[in-house]
This record gives C-alpha cells, sequence and structure tokens, in this order.
C-alpha cells in the first residue's frame, strides 16, 4: 500500500498458521466452507497450472497440484521447492481470478450504479465497526466522483483514458495522530480489501519514511530483514503534477471484492459460475491524521488550490492545445 508494488514479483507469503490463511481467504470474499466456491477455486487453480505447464513446461510435485487453496497458502508461507511452486501457482491464480471477476462485469446485468452501492456498503459497514471497536478514527468521507470531475482529469493529462479513471469512488480517513495510521491500515487489508489487489504504481506516501519508522519501533524493527524487495529510506511521492509538493498523504488505489448479490446471479446467463462469484471495483484511499490534514488546507497545498492549477491547465489544452502561448493576454478566461 505505501509502494504500490506488485505481488508478482513477490518470492513467498507469511501467512503464520490456519486462522491467518482462512481470514485471508474469506477477505477475498470466497468461503472456504462453500461447495461452489470450492469447485470455483479448484477450476482457477487447474487453468493456473495448465497455463504454467503449457508456456513454461513448469514442473509441479503432485502434493502441490494436489492441494486445496488453503493449502497452497499454507506452502507459499513456508520453504524449500514447494514453497515455490505453491507461490507460483498463487501468482497465475491471481491473475486468472482478477480477469474473471473483470469479464464477469460484462456478462452481468449490473450496472455501475448497482456495483457502487454494493462496494460502498461494504466500506461503510466495516468502517462502522472500526467505530464502534474504538478505533481512532475521527473523521471518515466517502463519495463519487462527479462527472466534471472525471472530465476535468481526464483532460489534464495527455495519457488518459475513460478507463484509467481509478477513484470514481474514493474514501478518506483522517486519523487522531500519525502513529494511528498503520494499524488502521492493517485492519482495512484484513478485512475490507486483500493486499494483493493493491493497484501497482497508484500508490504515493509522503508521510512515512517506512524504513526508519520501522528501525523507531521495536515490534516493527524486527520485521525488517524478512521485508521483500528492495527498501529505500524515502517517501514516495505522486507522480500527479498538479500535486503541490508540501501535500502529505497516505494514498492507493485497490481494486475491491464484492460478492455478486443472489437477485443478479438469478438473472446471469447459463455457465456464469465458470467466471466466479466475485468482482471488483476500483477505488483510491486516503488515509492521513488530523495534523496533517490541518495542514494540508491552507496555501498551495489545499484542494481548492490543486483543483485550480489542474483546471488552468486544463483550460490551456482545451483553448491553446500544444501550442506554447506567446502572450500572457491569450490565456485569459473573458
Amino acid at each position: 500500500m505505501l509502494r504500490g508494488g506488485s505481488v508478482i514479483d513477490w518470492h513467498r507469503l507469511n501467512l503464520t498458521g490456519p486462522e491467518e490463511v482462512r481470514r485471508f481467504i474469506l477477505n477475498q470474499e470466497f468461503d472456504p466452507d462453500d461447495e461452489g466456491d470450492e469447485t470455483y477455486l479448484e477450476h482457477v487453480k487447474t487453468e493456473a497450472i495448465d497455463y504454467l505447464r503449457r508456456n513454461f513446461a513448469f514442473a509441479i510435485p503432485k502434493p502441490v497440484e494436489r492441494a486445496t487453496l488453503d493449502g497452497l497458502l499454507a506452502m507459499a508461507s513456508g520453504k524449500g521447492h514447494r514453497q515455490q511452486c505453491a507461490c507460483t501457482i498463487l501468482k497465475a491464480m491471481q491473475i486468472i481470478g482478477h480477469l474473471n471477476g473483470k469479464e464477469q462485469l460484462f456478462r452481468l446485468p449490473l450496472s455501475d450504479r448497482e456495483l457502487f452501492h454494493l462496494v460502498e456498503e461494504k466500506v461503510y459497514r466495516i468502517v462502522g465497526t472500526m467505530l464502534s471497536e474504538g478505533f481512532p478514527i475521527t473523521e471518515f468521507v466517502g463519495g463519487r466522483k462527479n462527472l466534471d470531475s472525471i472530465y476535468t482529469k481526464l483532460m489534464s493529462k495527455a495519457e488518459s483514458t475513460a478507463s484509467a479513471v481509478y477513484d470514481k469512488l474514493r474514501f478518506r480517513i483522517v486519523t487522531r495522530s500519525r502513529d494511528d495510521i498503520l494499524p488502521v491500515l492493517l485492519y482495512l487489508s484484513e478485512r475490507m480489501f486483500p493486499f494483493n489487489y493493491i493497484v501497482p504504481g497508484e500508490s504515493a506516501n509522503t508521510l512515512f519514511h517506512f524504513r526508519s519508522y520501522c528501525d523507531d519501533h521495536p515490534h516493527l524493527r524486527k520485521m525488517v530483514d524478512q521485508f521483500q524487495g528492495h527498501f529505500e529510506d524515502e517517501l514516495n511521492p505522486s507522480d500527479n503534477k498538479f500535486t503541490d509538493p508540501n501535500y502529505r498523504v497516505i494514498q492507493f488505489v485497490t481494486d475491491v471484492p464484492v460478492r455478486l448479490p443472489a437477485h443478479t446471479v438469478e438473472l446471469a446467463p447459463e455457465g456464469w459460475q465458470s467466471l466466479g462469484p466475485i468482482v471488483f471495483m476500483l477505488c483510491e484511499f486516503q488515509l492521513l491524521d488530523v495534523e496533517t490534514e490541518s495542514n494540508n488546507e491552507s496555501g498551495q497545498a489545499s484542494h481548492d488550490a490543486y483543483k485550480q492549477r489542474q483546471k488552468d491547465a486544463v483550460f490551456r489544452r482545451l483553448r491553446l492545445g500544444a501550442r506554447k502561448p506567446t502572450d500572457p493576454k491569450t490565456l485569459s478566461r473573458k
């Protein structure tokens, strides 16, 4: 969530027992005790293994090939050759299952509005539980991006397309202090969206020098040697050219999984089961603490200043295209 990396680049999992494995499966919106879910997951595993053999002649030990999903997850958190094989299969399953969920949206009579509602219902329910359990959340705001904002965003960047709007649904959580942010992130990743659906390359972290933060907290320091990938002790700023350098936030995009409602399944075409019962909705999440939020609300870091910079850029593109203006007056709005 802080780096915006891809789980396809990971070499192992770190699920520490049957209960954690089960919770991880439930967080994917699958029920380990449901026969239909078990059948679908076995289908995805078979597709993954066939792909690996077909394209890479990948040798898979029989115990790994025969393992159920919970068995694969446990193996991928272990050691040795079986661990590597299980990890490889799970990576292929990740891609296949994700594509199935996206394809399902094209086949089923499910409108964007209905999908938005399913995701909002899930997010509000989980955040409501957090508030009732006493999590130090001082503000929670959720909403749908309006059409004018979408138009402006698409016209503000030359490389943007309609399919690249990741924040049609966005949620903002403000915590009491900076030290409250990581526990909130952990809870969200265990109950709202699994870490494997964080969109690579769409994360910004301008709040934490993460390595230094871990070194300053003993319970995190002991995990540093197990981190995957190279950790530089630096912030991960947004590549959004309209964001002020003084703006501070943790921001990321995730595909939130939701289970298809019964009334939608009843109208589904024959064979829908082959694509599974889970669909996805891209959402943007922002997390910061009260003090940081207050600092962000002033000067060039404010949201109003950000929107004005974005609108000015759009207006220049619409009026002048790629030409460089020679007279400042040509940029006048009047």
